[in-house]
């Protein structure tokens, strides 16, 4: 069959969905990645085959020159309760319970109108017309999206394909649709905007289709994260092995000897571009990390960008600069990991059974921080309470409580016991063979 694969425009958003690439290519399946220009030398360097669709700038250009178009625009009011240290009246949205409270109606129509539709139009509109033009030009079997990616999904119906996302973190987004349709159904009916399906639905359209939700949340999901980070069971999931790839790399002498002391990785990401670190934490907030753990009898791998390294004032000698570093090779040598909650380093860290100290403020943190803690495999902080005495008391934490290293090493044979990307094949398989089966059925039935 054939696979079209369309990634969420960030190179990490790409790298996981590189190893269910590889196991369809590896099984016979024709597979081509449909993405920005800016990322097909990550794509053609992964060993796959790469479609150039949408702008020849990168996301974080486009995010740049729309940040600075709002700027010339009065500012909007924030979303009802969501306060800038946490989620606020967004609380309901992040609780673990089966029972929890949905969002009401003010609150779920802010987060769709304020941070999920504007995203979703500026990275999925300037690929759209390419993407369902090479769909109609080369009839893929198969779409598999990445969450947010639902260009993805509107290219999948112009052609009549099966598509299923793919999911990088905890599901939040369905749980924001499925708050969002409880609350909309409650409401008069003269006062029922739905942005989102308005916004498909033209495109949908264009080609000849009819909205559904399943151009939202796809016919099926692909779930990388442990049971423990689906709180809200779905048949519809399909969960598969996170198996890392951390583009090409060479792995440094300095990982591949025994550390001298229990080693600890620090990363709030490493990529130059992404400048992760400072926007997370500010280089003064990480010389006082250093400072406060310089003591301690650890080997310390401090991953940071190089200009971010010329700004410190003092380097512990407990503590190694790295620019980058590939962590599935380095995590499993390590007895702590403290990191933003990245896709990559989340992931890594749970299939390396490492036990983690979570320091995000990223929009799905809040449901990912509740799930580690409920499992016991590490601690979480909010970015402003991450200060040097805070960060030492959490490291010590993970270091000497081995309540922590059974609760990581619990989610790490989990992970292991998922079905890896290469036993997901037949699954795909088969669900293609079933939409061919309902298409034709359907089609018999209109012909009647």
């Amino acid at each position: 069959m054939r696979v079209l694969i369309v990634p969420f425009p960030f190179r990490s958003h790409l790298f996981n969905l590189v190893p269910l690439a590889w196991s369809l290519q590896t099984a016979g399946h024709e597979v081509r990645v449909a993405g920005w220009p800016n990322l097909l030398d990550a794509v053609t360097g992964a060993g796959l085959t790469g479609v150039g669709v949408g702008p020849g700038e990168t996301a974080r250009e486009q995010e740049a020159g729309d940040r600075s178009q709002q700027r010339e625009r009065r500012a909007a009011p924030p979303i009802p309760g969501r306060g800038p240290g946490g989620a606020g009246g967004l609380d309901p949205l992040f609780d673990v319970r089966p029972d929890r409270e949905r969002l009401g109606w003010e609150q779920v129509t802010r987060v769709f109108d304020d941070l999920v539709l504007p995203q979703a139009r500026r990275s999925n509109d300037s690929m759209m017309e390419d993407l369902v033009e090479l769909a109609l030009d080369w009839k893929p079997d198969l779409v598999l999206w990445g969450a947010k990616a639902f260009a993805g999904a509107i290219a999948a119906a112009a052609v009549g394909a099966a598509h299923a996302r793919v999911l990088y973190s905890v599901d939040v987004y369905t749980r924001m649709r499925e708050d969002f349709l409880h609350a909309k159904a409650r409401q008069p009916e003269h006062d029922r905007a739905d942005p989102l399906q308005e916004w498909l639905t033209d495109w949908v359209e264009k080609y000849g289709g009819e909205f559904s939700e399943d151009l939202v949340n796809g016919q099926f999901t692909i779930d990388p994260l442990p049971a423990a980070f689906r709180p809200d069971p779905r048949p519809t999931t399909i969960p598969v092995q996170f198996v890392p790839y951390n583009g090409p790399t060479v792995i440094p002498r300095w990982a591949a000897e025994p550390p001298r002391a229990p080693r600890v990785l620090m990363t709030f990401g490493d990529n130059a571009d992404d400048r992760s670190a400072r926007r997370l934490l500010s280089v003064e907030r990480i010389q006082d990390i250093l400072d406060s753990v310089g003591d301690l009898d650890i080997e310390l791998v401090l991953s940071l960008p190089r200009q971010s390294q010329e700004e410190l004032s003092r380097v512990p000698a407990n503590t190694r600069l790295v620019e980058s570093v590939p962590l599935a090779e380095v995590l499993p040598g390590c007895s702590a990991m403290v990191h933003h909650g990245g896709t990559w380093s989340f992931g890594c860290t749970l299939r390396s059974g490492v036990p983690q100290l979570l320091v995000s403020r990223a929009f799905d943190a809040p449901l990912k921080l509740r799930c580690l803690e409920r499992t016991g495999a590490g601690l979480t902080m909010r970015p402003s309470d991450a200060d040097g005495p805070a960060v030492r008391e959490a490291l010590l934490r993970l270091l000497e409580d081995e309540t922590f290293r059974a609760g990581a090493r619990r989610l790490q044979r989990e992970v292991l016991a998922t079905p890896a990307p290469g036993d997901l094949v037949r699954t795909l398989e088969d669900l293609v063979l079933a939409h061919r089966a309902a298409a034709h059925r359907a089609g018999a039935s209109v012909g009647r």
